[in-house]
């Protein structure tokens, strides 16, 4: 039987059904995955008995897995396992997972290991929702655009409170990445626009600090509206996949000191493509240890 797909939001979000994440995939039932991402962005599974091991394997259902971050070790006895620990991090902002590499994940999976019993929710955002709600003169003008994305930049953690996540901090920027990517992306599977920044992007090449700043405001502005966000309510035992290419996502603090650990596994990207044709670019470091290049027709 194919999977039972169950709306969360009209724009974004969906529960699926009727998959046994443990058992090996059938070519059918990942066709229907992936379809199920194309349209709705994000899906959850509930009540899943996976480890480490399992969690890879279903993400490599959707292509070759990169290793866990480009700069932080992977969790202990994996290779391709972040561990989102509020020990150490705190993702209390807007972004798309490694966009400071050329070619950023196509997807990310989430699992719930330990959760708050109060707040500690998953926001997810269709960025292809926002480019839509684009007045046509600000599509227009996002359409011709190309933004730098850095790890450098004040991403999230804003003030490190312990000395762990000093440390987390010192080596999530100790080797520096950056990369050009068109500011409007064109999905490479579904043709879909979708504006592709978030907390990475640092500046509009062409424009003054300033300028990028309170462009990019305008344009984030969008992809937050209430209407274009699912906001994931966290049980143990879950698995969330989200597409990487056209959402943003942001892990509210909103649970005190309390413990939250999610295991994350990505899955390689394709380079960027924007309305024009051009690909993005790495300008700064080499990501190559981190994650091979998935090729798709342009």
């Amino acid at each position: 039987m194919p999977p039972s797909i169950r709306k969360l939001t009209g724009r974004i979000g969906a529960v699926v059904d009727g998959v046994d994440l443990a058992a090996p995939a059938d070519p059918s039932t990942v066709t229907a995955l992936r379809q199920a991402l194309n349209e709705h962005k994000a899906i959850v599974f509930d009540r899943v008995n996976l480890d480490n091991a399992g969690q890879e394997r279903v993400a490599a259902w959707f292509g070759e897995l990169t290793t866990a971050h480009p700069n932080v070790p992977a969790a202990d006895g994996t290779r391709n396992v972040l561990a989102v620990d509020s020990e150490t991090s705190k993702a209390n902002e807007w972004h798309t997972d490694v966009t400071f590499v050329v070619n950023p994940p196509q997807l990310t999976t989430l699992r719930s290991l330990t959760v708050p019993p109060y707040g500690g929710e998953t926001l997810i955002a269709n960025a292809a929702a926002a480019y839509r709600d684009l007045p046509q003169p600000l599509r227009v003008l996002a359409d011709s655009l190309r933004v730098v994305h850095t790890n450098q930049y004040d991403y999230a953690r804003p003030s490190a409170t312990t000395a762990v996540r000093q440390e987390y901090d010192r080596v999530f920027v100790s080797t520096p990445y950056e990369a050009e990517h068109p500011l409007v992306r064109v999905h490479p599977l579904t043709g879909e626009r979708g504006l592709f920044i978030g907390g990475f992007a640092k500046r509009i090449v062409g424009l003054t600090s300033s300028d990028s700043a309170g462009l990019l405001r305008v344009l984030q502005s969008y992809v937050t509206r209430p209407e274009n966000v699912l906001r994931w309510t966290w049980s143990p035992g879950q698995v969330l996949i989200f597409d990487n290419r056209i959402t943003q996502h942001y892990g509210v603090d909103n649970y005190d000191d309390r413990p939250r650990l999610l295991n994350r596994v990505t899955v390689a990207g394709d380079v960027p493509v924007g309305v024009d044709g051009r690909r993005s670019e790495q300008l700064v470091g080499d990501a190559s240890h981190y994650t091979g290049v998935l090729e798709t027709a342009a």
